[in-house]
């Protein structure tokens, strides 16, 4: 029984142990909790070695996501995106440069990346929420006009627009 009760699938072509891989070396408190492998049967459908990597479910910080070697038929797309919610700069720095290592630099614009594997991740800092839902519209206005006009999110610099300063 999975801690959560919705566990993201990540489609990858055939990187999944690598993108596994990656993702650990980041994340703090990561770990891999089981790996499936093909099977003999329906190889004439999936076409991959029996025994190679089907799946790879792991964890990191406490949810629980799976990587399937599903083969080249899908790719990421903006669509969908893994947010990580930083309660400092030190932490955005980090998840900014290491995530976005190899990634596709074009693709940076309001705290959005996407990585080597193509997949898009939110790196923002927790209080972010709350300064676009103040009651007071022009702090929202000037929070949101500064958000835009960055790549990688700045808690103080956003914080300092927020306030007027």
């Amino acid at each position: 029984m999975h801690a959560n009760p919705i566990v993201p699938c990540l489609w990858f072509d055939s990187q999944a142990e690598e993108a596994v891989n990656f993702y650990l070396s980041i994340f703090p408190t990561g770990k891999i909790l089981d790996t499936t492998r093909y099977a003999e049967a329906g190889k004439e459908i999936h076409g991959r070695e029996p025994g190679s990597v089907l799946t790879v479910e792991f964890e990191l910080n406490g949810q629980t996501f799976t990587a399937l070697n599903g083969g080249p038929i899908f790719k990421f797309n903006e669509a969908v995106s893994l947010q990580v919610m930083c309660d400092t700069q030190q932490e955005i720095d980090h998840y900014w440069e290491k995530l976005g290592a190899g990634g596709d630099p074009a693709a940076q614009q309001c705290g959005w990346l996407k990585d080597k594997f193509g997949l898009s991740w939110q790196i923002a800092p927790k209080g972010m929420a709350k300064m676009l839902n103040d009651p007071d519209r022009s702090k929202v206005e000037r929070a949101f006009a500064a958000m835009m006009e960055m790549k990688k999110l700045d808690i103080a610099a956003l914080e300092k627009a927020f306030n007027g300063a």
